[in-house]
């Protein structure tokens, strides 16, 4: 069978006798590090990463337009953590994908369930953030409580200590929280009306209610480690 004949086999859908297992399309995959074709390996790892994507928490309530936080972080840590084994094999042989070529709806489960302790974890250090875990909203007082503080708009923003130690406030954040404020940092906007401007909404696509969310845990999340300092 030719290569380019391969690649058809295995865009064909479940259901179809002539399905490929997606064991033997990531065999193929990883078959390609040996190979140095990046166009076989293209197509190839394009159609595994959308199995891949079929196979993540859906992170949106029927109708599209409220997004779970924590099944949001979820989803994004295992597509990058898979999309990280992946890139790692393609260089050198990694046993920790010999698994998910054996089977590989449990270790897509395992990497879910890897995913959630480490999201729930994180969320853990939050405790005194109440908000509603489906939609990822903050309650009323927390909200309040985070508008009132901004870490690059204080007295000592000047200091190198507190620049230091804001610093590795930010590093101890999700990752997606970490590009929100970074973002902020260098003065893009949560949203705009101009249909050209460079916004943080369009950039991760997130609605502006999302971001605005993140911000705000980031924010307090922010201003808790500056508070408690070396107690932490």
């Amino acid at each position: 069978m030719s290569r380019d004949e391969l690649v058809e086999r295995c865009e064909i859908p479940r259901g179809n006798p002539q399905y490929v297992e997606t064991e033997c399309l990531l065999y193929f995959v990883r078959s390609t590090r040996i190979d140095n074709s990046d166009r076989y390996f293209d197509r190839l790892y394009a159609q595994l990463l959308k199995r891949v994507l079929k196979r993540l928490p859906n992170a949106e309530r029927a109708g599209g337009e409220v997004e779970s936080y924590s099944t949001g972080e979820i989803r994004d840590r295992m597509f990058d953590r898979f999309v990280t084994l992946l890139s790692e094999d393609h260089h050198l042989y990694s046993e920790k994908l010999d698994f998910f070529e054996i089977r590989f709806e449990s270790a897509m489960s395992r990497l879910r369930v890897d995913a959630e302790r480490k999201v729930w974890r994180e969320e853990n250090r939050t405790t005194g953030l109440s908000y509603d875990d489906e939609s990822g909203e903050l309650s009323k007082e927390v909200e309040h409580a985070a508008g009132e503080y901004d870490p690059f708009d204080v007295a000592e923003k000047s200091s190198t200590n507190y620049r230091l130690r804001l610093d590795a406030a930010i590093d101890e954040l999700p990752a997606e929280q970490i590009r929100i404020i970074e973002m902020l940092r260098l003065g893009i906007p949560i949203d705009s009306n101009e249909t050209f401007a460079v916004t943080i909404a369009k950039t991760l696509g997130r609605s502006e209610k999302t971001i605005r969310t993140y911000r705000d845990k980031a924010y307090l999340a922010i201003e808790r480690f500056m508070r408690d300092g070396d107690d932490r």
